[in-house]
């Protein structure tokens, strides 16, 4: 049948018209935010942007309340049960739950991704540090410990532990073998695609620029994505992301900065946020003499703490002063009024019995980033004005953040600026930062040679001790010691700022991902 050039116009406009229609129907959250994301592998990526996202698109065994961290909630798994001695853990799945191919999540699922993770080695892997074994028995899950952990259950509702569709990874490349670290090539396809059963899927990543989520249309739970799509922008400037929410381009910015909070607060059609975070930003000296020079002598070390103008930095971001690693308002943890407080005549004093009464000069590292508000160029700066009036002489060395975090991570900084969230909301999480453990032993070369039987002996008994009285006294011994020695100086806990439009709902911050962008909604 022959058809008319009309007749082939008028089709194609109709399609233009219906694809239009079909467009402003699609409801669309844009999210303002600065991206660190190293990869969306969950056997791999860690940090704050990876987790926002793999809170979207997966699942854990266990989960936190949508507003807090107060207590353990089931997740995938409907009930566990631990053993006597607190080495066995045995949990029961939600036979409900499905991934969003469609499939059951089953025992062997669970089993396969934290085995993968665990063999992959990367940086989530450290979480598992005390699991011995993972298998699936008779529709079960049952974790195996090497010793008590009294933060399991907090960890497993943190980062490396979401559970992915064991065939679809297997499919394309991933492995769960004891060889994974060298044989496992599921990454390149999970940084594009996932394979979870949360609320949403990936639909694309292409990084430092944007990451393209899509609603799972066989979601298994009572309340599915409200939005089809969800777009989160990477905007490195806290001023970028204000004047995008305040033209309408993007719904929500998650790193304003407190002084932009005033004019935020009075225009139209915004709603501002405000609380205490939980992010630190330390300095860290190198311990081992080779690398950190200078920064490596424990007498330094504690000048530089005490030349440190602590509330300068509270006045520049918000928040507090904390009053050791661990966030005040973690449990266990001194608040604001047990921080340090400048003297820089002991600083000079220290310097002075160091060897170094004249000073000298030292390169700071730091990646050039804004996080939740906080410019870390602008905190770089005042860190060397600081030190310079005991008569340190700071170089300031800016990098692109995946270079600065290779450095970072391979203990090769001498002197650096960085932050640190929790990757489970316990206490023991900052275990990281003591001798041996990834922070301190890695990043730091704080060596279990390099330390004292002191705090080598607290390091022991906070990992293995449950008695709540006795984890108090443990973590606040370690707070006393960490104040007067080894290689970190925490000097900022800022607050947290977060502006969204007005017709959000269901938005809460939360300390463990941010916030849950799978359950926001628009109020029609």
């Amino acid at each position: 049948m022959k058809v008319s050039r009309l007749a082939i116009l008028l089709l194609v406009l109709a399609l233009l018209v219906v694809g239009a229609a079909q467009a402003q129907d699609e409801k669309v959250l844009v999210v303002g935010h600065a991206e660190a994301t190293d990869s969306l592998d969950p056997a791999r990526g860690y940090n704050q942007t990876t987790s926002l996202i793999h809170q979207t698109i997966y699942e854990a065994l266990v989960t936190f309340p949508e507003d807090s961290a107060a207590e353990i909630l089931p997740g995938l798994a409907s009930d566990w049960a631990i053993s006597d001695d607190g080495l066995t853990y045995t949990f029961n799945l939600n036979p409900a739950a499905v991934f969003a191919s469609g499939a059951p999540v089953t025992a062997e699922d669970v089993a396969f991704s934290f085995n993968r993770m665990i063999n992959v080695q990367g940086q989530p892997s450290s979480l598992a540090s005390t699991v011995a074994s993972v298998a699936a028995v008779d529709g079960q899950v049952v974790i195996t410990l090497t010793q008590p952990d009294p933060s399991l259950l907090a960890k497993l509702a943190g980062p490396g532990f979401q559970v992915t569709e064991a065939a679809l990874v297997q499919a394309n490349g991933g492995t769960d073998a004891a060889d994974a670290a060298t044989t496992d090539a599921g990454e390149a396809w999970l940084n594009g695609h996932s394979a979870g059963s949360g609320r949403y899927m990936l639909d694309s990543w292409e990084p430092q620029v944007q990451t393209v989520l899509v609603r799972n249309p066989n979601y298994y739970g009572a309340e599915p994505g409200y939005y089809d799509r969800i777009i989160i922008v990477n905007m490195p400037e806290a001023a970028t992301q204000k004047a995008a929410l305040e033209s309408g381009e993007i719904d929500m910015a998650l790193d304003v900065t407190a002084d932009q909070v005033p004019s935020l607060q009075s225009a139209d059609g915004i709603t501002v946020y405000q609380g205490s975070g939980n992010i630190i930003h330390f300095l860290l000296m190198n311990a081992n003499p080779d690398v950190g020079g200078p920064m490596s002598d424990p007498n330094v070390q504690q000048a530089v703490r005490l030349a440190l103008d602590y509330p300068g930095y509270v006045s520049l971001f918000g928040g507090v002063n904390p009053a050791s690693i661990i966030p005040a308002g973690f449990l266990t943890a001194y608040g604001p009024d047990r921080a340090l407080t400048r003297d820089l005549d002991a600083a000079r004093a220290l310097l002075a019995e160091a060897g170094y009464a004249d000073g000298f000069e030292v390169t700071l590292n730091y990646p050039v980033f804004t996080f939740q508000g906080v410019n870390m160029e602008t905190n770089a700066q005042k860190v060397a004005a600081d030190l310079a009036e005991i008569g340190i002489t700071v170089n300031l060395n800016p990098g692109e953040i995946q270079v600065a975090l290779e450095s970072y991570r391979n203990g090769l900084d001498q002197f650096s600026y960085w932050f640190w969230g929790p990757d489970f909301i316990d206490p023991l999480n900052y275990v990281e930062f003591l001798p041996g453990m990834k922070v301190g032993g890695t990043r730091a070369q704080w060596t279990d040679e390099r330390a004292d039987e002191t705090i080598l002996s607290l390091r022991d008994q906070a990992l293995v001790e449950s008695d709540p009285a006795a984890r108090t006294a443990v973590f606040e011994a370690i707070q006393d010691y960490m104040q007067q020695n080894g290689p970190f100086a925490p000097f900022l806990q800022p607050g947290v700022q977060v502006a969204y439009a007005s017709d959000i709902e269901n938005y809460f911050w939360h300390p463990q991902w941010t916030v849950d962008l799978s359950i926001l909604s628009s109020a029609e």
